[in-house]
């Protein structure tokens, strides 16, 4: 006689897999990996800032600004590397950032969606195809 209990071993055939959602971005996280992708080699906090008020015409907190990098990297989207000190910085070296693959998939898919969320659209003083 075949059994029909739930205890039985070949009851509980299933597969499990397991699956990495692509991290979510903030818009000030979408900002910063921008302003980062933009300045290529030169990315480090200050010229970082500079670059997001240039584009933006908002000028980010340092600790905001800081602690979004830090986020980054912890999300795996960003690396840092540490340059030279130098005396103008008292000794101190400058942390440079660069989007890995990751990042760069990451901002990719933000901006395909905010790209499909505007076409059709109409805005004062924005032209969009």
């Amino acid at each position: 006689m075949m059994s029909n209990r739930l205890d039985s071993p070949s009851s509980f055939l299933y597969s499990v897999v397991e699956m990495h959602a692509a991290p979510s971005l903030g818009e000030f996280e979408q900002v910063v990996l921008l302003a980062i992708l933009r300045l290529r080699d030169n990315a480090y906090g200050v010229t970082i800032g500079a670059e997001i008020t240039a584009c933006t015409r908002r000028e980010p907190a340092p600790g905001a600004l800081y602690t979004t990098l830090d986020r980054l990297e912890d999300k795996g989207l960003v690396t840092s590397r540490l340059g030279d000190p130098t005396p103008q910085r008292g000794g101190r070296a400058k942390r440079y950032f660069v989007l890995n693959s990751k990042g760069l998939g990451a901002i990719t898919r933000a901006q395909q969606s905010y790209r499909r969320l505007l076409a059709g659209c109409e805005l004062p003083g924005l032209t969009y195809a």
